[in-house]
């Protein structure tokens, strides 16, 4: 064998390794991919019950508040039907909170909750059990009293025990479901760090494969296409001169049929002449551009698209990149009309002095741009949808700022405009000869001030209430309930749990106050509720308002996606609200129960 067919065949077995390494490469992504979708598989089915969890203790919040409301309920009815009812209602509230309590410190299979629990929850669990052994207890005790009516005195003391256990319950609470949430949280970050190990893996085998597989098939394809050419004319010069010759011809056929066959059916490539003939192109490229070059002659702009002006782009781009060679992306149209995008390479190929072509390859990217336009495009869209959001915000803001204003001028000129006449006039028609007609219209006149007076106090306190510019929050919240108590005879209480009296921002004060009173409203008018309760504590950080309702409830979920309803945007008007103020907002409401709001904000 001659050392030209020698080296032909050792170009074979490297090309032959370069397609294995390349196998193997793609065999390394397609496994490192499967393991990357099994573990984080495993991750989430393993997170499944944290955000069970995590609500089912975040309920257990609300039932004992639920328990708390019904004991201050059943202490104040006196009717033996309505008594039985809500006796009923604890047990059921009472027997729901126990059997949930348990199942979250002891565990249960069917439910998902683990058995076995950190250290930091162990001792929680432990911390919270005499309070929760202390509202049991006092509530079952509350309960036998009021069933035969006997030790009404120790009743009293049994819901003092209640309200403050339930105080300590709630704090305590508020840990362990923040222990739950910093726990699944600590596993989505190590997830996060595993698949990112997973993704820097991946990267780096693809690097490694440009490196040693592309890059150097890339070379290799140039070298041997050089040689094989050459090897070729050879050939056809010396093939009836030795038997030598017909055997490196046939060598050279052969590895140029294999290397033929493996670009025809891997790659997007063809043949140009430095005019813009086409030498030769690809079975697979010939498809994808539905171009017969049996039937047909035509140059390689003419090839790539129909449309004249990407025939002047592509053909300026092969008269000045020839001898540099070229890399980028084209846009090109098809003979369907259809857009179709293609990474090109243009190579230069020396074949002789004085005499090459130009190599092109070329891959075929239409779906990743498609990608990537749908993604501008949702991105477009998003961007609309937060501006008109912001528009029917606003223009809601704006509307109600009108109906404010129109409501307070009513009230001034129906009311006390209409009254300031009436004490213009009786204040004219007083005759000081008859002292006893003057006498009575005196008395009349002081009534009627009176009643301006009145009708002026109201109208100042919707728009600022008086006790929260000299009194602070907890004294306005406190008249707000008893006002609206009084005008719509609805049982509106107000607690102040932890006894805060600090005065806050003047800012601060006034969005508490308009919040809780959007809140309190909303269950008058929209959840026709009969009992309401404001609550409120404190922390060193946080201020908590929680306003809780009897009302028909409704669903979430169903609200927030009405946007352009009444109820929808007074919800979002919240939200915004208690953004502001650097504070947060969260809404429990289970249909045909009651509802719940609690403001936290940072004090």
């Amino acid at each position: 064998m001659t050392k030209s067919a020698k080296g032909s065949s050792i170009d074979t077995i490297s090309f032959k390794n370069l397609r294995r390494l390349y196998l193997f490469a793609l065999l390394t992504i397609a496994i490192t991919v499967l393991l990357s979708q099994l573990l984080i598989q495993y991750n989430l089915n393993s997170q499944l019950s944290d955000s069970r969890i995590i609500n089912i203790s975040g309920k257990q919040r609300m039932l004992s508040q639920k328990l708390t409301k019904e004991v201050l309920i059943l202490n104040f009815v006196t009717d033996t039907a309505k008594k039985n009812e809500e006796i009923t209602s604890i047990n059921e509230t009472l027997s729901l909170w126990k059997t949930t309590h348990f199942n979250l410190e002891k565990g249960n299979d069917s439910l998902g909750f683990p058995k076995e629990k950190s250290k930091t929850l162990s001792v929680l669990f432990k911390a919270i059990k005499p309070n929760f052994d202390s509202i049991v207890n006092a509530t079952t005790l509350f309960l036998e009293n009021k069933k035969i009516n006997t030790k009404e005195s120790e009743n009293q003391k049994l819901v003092q025990a209640i309200l403050e256990n339930q105080v300590v319950f709630l704090s305590k609470m508020n840990q362990i479901v923040d222990e739950y949430d910093k726990e699944a949280l600590e596993k989505v970050t190590l997830q996060s760090k595993t698949e990112y190990a997973i993704l820097v893996f991946t990267l780096f085998v693809l690097l490694l494969e440009f490196l040693f597989i592309f890059k150097p098939t890339n070379q290799k394809v140039e070298k041997l296409i050089s040689k094989l050419l050459s090897s070729e004319k050879k050939a056809l010069k010396l093939a009836y001169n030795t038997e030598i010759i017909s055997e490196i011809k046939e060598n050279s056929v052969k590895e140029l049929k294999s290397l033929n066959y493996a670009m025809e059916n891997t790659l997007l490539y063809c043949r140009v002449a430095p005019d813009g003939t086409v030498i030769h192109i690809g079975e697979k490229f010939s498809k994808l551009l539905q171009y017969n070059p049996f039937i047909s002659d035509k140059t390689f702009s003419q090839v790539l698209t129909p449309i004249e002006k990407e025939q002047i782009v592509i053909d300026r781009i092969l008269a000045e990149k020839q001898r540099s060679g070229w890399q980028g992306e084209l846009n090109i149209t098809n003979r369907d009309g259809e857009s179709l995008w293609l990474d090109l390479s243009m190579v230069p190929v020396t074949i002789k002095k004085e005499e090459s072509e130009l190599l092109i390859i070329c891959f075929d990217i239409t779906e990743r741009k498609k990608a990537e336009r749908e993604v501008e495009r949702l991105n477009t869209e998003n961007v609309t949808d937060k501006i008109n959001q912001q528009k029917i915000i606003s223009s809601k803001i704006v509307e109600n700022q009108e109906n404010e204003q129109n409501r307070i001028a009513r009230e001034i000129h129906d009311g006390i405009g209409q009254m300031l006449t009436g004490l213009k006039f009786s204040l004219e028609s007083i005759n000081l000869d008859d002292k006893e007609k003057a006498a009575q219209k005196i008395e009349y006149l002081k009534k009627l001030s009176l009643d301006i007076i009145k009708g002026v106090r109201t109208a100042t306190f919707n728009l600022m209430p008086p006790e929260l510019s000299d009194h602070g929050i907890v004294s306005s919240i406190a008249k707000l309930t008893q006002e609206l108590s009084k005008l719509t005879g609805k049982n509106i209480l107000f607690y102040n749990k932890t006894h805060f009296d600090k005065r806050l921002d003047s800012l601060i004060e006034i969005n508490i106050y308009r919040l809780t009173q959007e809140a309190i409203n909303n269950a008058l008018k929209y959840a026709e509720s009969s009992h309401i309760i404001v609550q409120l504590s404190h922390s060193s950080t946080i201020l908590s308002i929680t306003i809780d309702d009897n009302g028909k409830g409704f669903d979430i979920t169903t609200v927030e996606k009405k946007r352009n309803s009444e109820s929808g945007m007074g919800l979002l008007f919240m939200k915004e609200r208690i953004q502001y103020i650097n504070g947060r907002i969260f809404f429990n409401s289970i249909p045909g129960e009651g509802t719940r709001i609690t403001f936290n904000i940072p004090i």
